[in-house]
């Protein structure tokens, strides 16, 4: 098979990574990197032996694939206009600014049968892989993912910025529709919620107790699930699992023993992961791990969690 002929749209901090990638592998071509700022544009496609583009109109119909990193207000225009020109789309997370704008990606990517996929990194992290496959369900969950104050992402709350990273990967875990949301927060530095707490109340019993700050003094992010006989630690930025289950001995009289597992995972490029993984479901046609509909549904999740911190 001939090589994809892929383009990035924006050229900022993201952009210029998700070029990178897709300059690295050997199945893709990159043919363009597009910014409104040219200068941003041509230093980016320059190092990749790219055309740097202002707009990106020109590139309807004459690429296969595309990643679409500019803002969140424009994500539903740019990817819409790719989706409907017969390309597969990589659009960062969120998806999109409504639920309506994401509806509508969704269904126009399967009326053109092309991938839409979602960059929410955290699922391509190696300590998270292999918990979706697990049987047993969590019936608790608790997430801090905090982070010390960077004004580049502050065009959304934290709840869109941060929280929704883990809003994403506790559905996939749970497995359930939500029935109940209460959550708190507040502003300090910026004019949106820089610091929330959510308590998410499944329909299938589980609770998440989810935690997001862009304020703090130190990077974590953990999580941690209970789940029958078991309790699993995940340390996303260390890459470490920690499972703790009940073994066959007993430590006290009619108390089972705890046995513990810790696995340490090598550093990798989840970026380039999800990339490679992007490409691969272009050409087999396969889901991807994190699709439309997925992205949909931590959007619609943190929406109605930025609702109540906005209401109450």
């Amino acid at each position: 098979m001939s090589k994809l002929k892929c383009a990035v749209i924006g050229a900022g901090y993201l952009g210029k990574f998700h070029a990178e990638k897709y300059a690295g592998i050997k199945d893709c071509e990159l043919v363009a990197v597009v910014d409104i700022n040219q200068e941003a544009a041509e230093q980016v496609a320059q190092l990749y032996g790219a055309k740097a583009m202002t707009d990106y109109q020109p590139l309807l119909g004459q690429v296969d694939a595309v990643s679409v990193v500019v803002p969140t207000s424009l994500h539903h225009l740019v990817s819409r206009d790719f989706l409907h020109a017969g390309a597969h789309v990589l659009v960062e997370k969120p998806i999109t600014v409504t639920v309506e704008e994401a509806d509508e990606l969704i269904a126009i990517a399967r009326e053109k049968n092309v991938i839409l996929q979602v960059g929410h990194l955290e699922r391509f992290n190696p300590a998270i892989s292999g918990l979706e496959k697990m049987a047993d369900k969590p019936l608790f969950i608790e997430s801090h993912r905090l982070s010390p104050f960077n004004p580049r992402a502050n065009d959304v709350s934290v709840v869109l910025d941060l929280m929704i990273h883990d809003i994403d990967i506790i559905l996939a875990l749970v497995g359930s529709e939500v029935e109940r949301i209460d959550a708190s927060g507040t502003s300090v530095l910026t004019q949106g919620t820089d610091i929330a707490n959510a308590r998410i109340t499944f329909q299938n019993g589980c609770v998440a107790n989810v935690t997001a700050s862009r304020i703090s003094m130190k990077m974590e992010r953990k999580m941690r699930m209970f789940r029958p006989c078991s309790y699993i630690s995940v340390d996303f930025q260390n890459r470490v699992l920690i499972k703790h289950r009940t073994g066959e001995k007993e430590m006290f009289p009619g108390i089972p023993e705890i046995v513990t597992e810790e696995s340490v995972f090598e550093s990798g490029d989840a970026l380039l992961e999800e990339i490679k993984h992007f490409v691969h479901c272009v050409k087999t046609g396969e889901n991807p791990l994190v699709s439309g509909e997925a992205g949909r549904k931590a959007l619609a999740t943190a929406i109605e969690i930025t609702k109540f911190l906005k209401h109450g």
